[in-house]
């Protein structure tokens, strides 16, 4: 079976995908790839796949998506399929690069404790919005990946690759969710259309945090690239 490699979010781990892991064929080889390395899309690209198995499906979330779309570029004989999840290919508004920036700049006092509850919260379907126990979970993986991290991811800024998708020729799964306050229907539809044959899922019952809020159906969606 071919190896199924994972690139979680800005300020997520391997603990993205506990809830999703016991839905997965157990005979599944999994990879799980970091965004702890690099200051920019391609060069976490780059240090992602000096890591990866000779051959191997790419599964790449939010800002891993445009990670994944990077080495799908740099490797195309290496990546058999692709999915992305609550991603976009659009590049980052200003707005965004400006609040990022912003937020990397702080001098804040203290040890460094994640992502803020509110920022959290957004990310989160509205039903989950005051899941103290999902929101927890993630400011322990952004405490975890540390400050340093945290600066280097928000200084990354996300060039527009909707021009290229076209480049991508291996099989691709689009998955979106119902209620994804952070990426938008269109965005997932821009994905879909502009890589040759994907297929676009959506999600329901999910904010942008699939894997933590639906992981049984992100499960289910993506066992297509399953070989």
């Amino acid at each position: 079976m071919t190896p199924l490699v994972l690139i979680p979010g800005y300020m997520l781990d391997d603990a993205l995908w506990d809830g999703m892991l016991p839905f997965l064929p157990p005979e599944l080889p999994l990879h799980f790839a970091s965004l702890a390395e690099g200051d920019s899309i391609a060069a976490m690209a780059q240090a992602i796949l000096a890591k990866c198995p000779p051959q191997f499906s790419l599964l790449g979330f939010s800002m891993g998506g445009y990670v994944a779309r990077e080495i799908v570029r740099l490797a195309p004989d290496r990546v058999q399929t692709l999915a992305l999840v609550a991603t976009s290919s659009r590049a980052d508004s200003l707005q965004q690069v400006e609040q990022r920036s912003k937020a990397a700049r702080a001098n804040p006092i203290g040890a460094f404790r994640g992502l803020g509850r509110a920022a959290i919260a957004q990310s989160l379907h509205p039903d989950n919005a005051a899941n103290e126990a999902l929101i927890a979970h993630v400011r322990i993986m952004g405490e975890r990946l540390g400050r340093e991290v945290f600066v280097r991811q928000s200084l990354i800024v996300r060039d527009a690759d909707t021009s290229r998708l076209s480049g991508i020729q291996c099989p691709t799964l689009v998955v979106a969710a119902a209620e994804d306050q952070l990426r938008s229907p269109e965005e997932a539809s821009e994905l879909a259309s502009g890589i040759p044959g994907a297929q676009l899922v959506t999600i329901p019952r999910a904010g942008h945090l699939i894997p933590l809020e639906q992981p049984q159906a992100l499960a289910s969606a993506i066992a297509v690239i399953f070989r």
